[in-house]
């Protein structure tokens, strides 16, 4: 039998090429990367609020003004007036009324109560949205076997996020005690940071399917990504440090700037035995760490802005230009709260740059791992 002759350019094999198949992340319903990534956003939204407004809680002495933990009745405030006289009672047995607060009124101590509330509240939030998502996408099977590992340890992390808020309050329910320890409460802000920094992260993962971050990857430029991990290390340093710094006050112990009343060293940098101390509670000596270890920080951003400019991928230029201006707004509301000797909305400002600055670090480190590829086009 006569074979029909080809074509010039006819494909020699007439067999279909095959579909490719998703990988792990991307098997199930088309739009699952899509609302678990919505969620996790979600999720990113309230962890924002409850640092911002748990930064509210400390700046206005409100973290002791619940002196119980009810993690469901804890959840409905004082409804009537035998309700608020039955808080405030507690509230006064507490260290904190009788060595700061005695003669305090119940108006005054609604005040910080609602703040204490509130961050209490979103808390819950949190939890409830967290454990409603992940049931509600694994019920539904939207989420693959590599994800359940993942999801499940930053849930792990916000639950113990909630343990650990409840030992840094009690802390400061103590004999002798008028805050919580400066100690506990860079644990709890740490912590909440590493919270946002894996729920960024996720985020941006979801935001691509699992193909073009394996094509991505091979195009990642290794020396900028370890230089923009070192870069996100030392902001973490720097935000615990600023934790130490908020929990004994050392933001309001020298306004001077650039130098630390007539100096570059505080007075009396070790007066405190033994010597260790004087690094994590003489207020002196913490702010210099802090203000030290921010131009260390802003160095080390302007040196990994200058490699990423090399960059042949227009979104990771950008990514580092964003985080180097952020740097450079921290910087000078950090010389404000200085001065200002850490006014109410200048604190809050630069501890909310912390979390913008935060973000774009990780958005920078993501970029550096998983570049966008231009097109011919740009």
């Amino acid at each position: 039998m006569a074979t029909k002759p080809r074509a010039i350019f006819e494909d020699v094999t007439t067999t279909e090429r095959p579909v490719p198949v998703a990988g792990v992340i991307d098997r199930g319903r088309p739009d699952a990367r899509r609302w678990v990534r919505l969620w996790l956003l979600a999720l990113f939204g309230l962890v924002v609020v409850m640092i911002v407004v748990g930064g509210l809680t400390r700046l206005t002495d409100s973290g002791l003004s619940i002196t119980e933990w009810n993690l469901v009745t804890g959840t409905v405030p004082p409804l009537n007036a035998a309700d608020w006289q039955a808080e405030f009672d507690l509230y006064r047995q507490s260290p904190q009324y009788e060595l700061m607060n005695r003669g305090m009124t119940l108006a005054e101590f609604q005040v910080i109560y609602w703040w204490e509330w509130a961050h209490r509240l979103l808390g819950r939030v949190i939890g409830a949205v967290f454990i409603a998502g992940f049931l509600g996408f694994w019920v539904a099977r939207r989420l693959a076997s590599g994800w359940v590992p993942r999801l499940l340890a930053l849930g792990a992390l916000i639950g113990l996020q909630g343990v650990v808020g409840w030992w840094m309050v009690h802390s400061g329910l103590q004999d002798g005690m008028t805050s919580v320890a400066s100690y506990r409460l860079a644990v709890h802000l740490g912590l909440a940071f590493v919270i946002l920094g894996l729920i960024v992260w996720h985020a941006l993962l979801l935001s691509r399917r699992e193909t073009e971050l394996m094509t991505a990857r091979r195009q990642g430029e290794g020396r900028l990504f370890s230089m923009a991990t070192g870069l996100v290390h030392l902001l973490f340093i720097q935000i615990v440090l600023g934790a130490l710094v908020a929990g004994i006050d050392a933001g309001r112990a020298y306004p001077t700037w650039p130098d630390m009343a007539g100096g570059v060293l505080p007075p009396g940098p070790l007066d405190l035995s033994p010597v260790w101390r004087n690094f994590f509670e003489n207020p002196g000596l913490v702010q210099f760490i802090h203000r030290t270890t921010g131009y260390l920080f802003a160095i080390l951003a302007v040196i990994v802005w200058l490699r990423a400019r090399r960059s042949p991928h227009a979104s990771t230029r950008r990514a580092f230009h964003f985080v180097l201006l952020a740097m450079a707004a921290q910087v000078a509301l950090g010389v404000w709260a200085v001065l200002s000797m850490a006014q109410l909305h200048v604190a809050i400002t630069h501890q909310a740059m912390a979390i913008l600055l935060w973000t774009l670090a990780i958005r920078g480190r993501f970029l550096a791992r998983h570049p966008v590829a231009a097109t011919i086009r740009g």
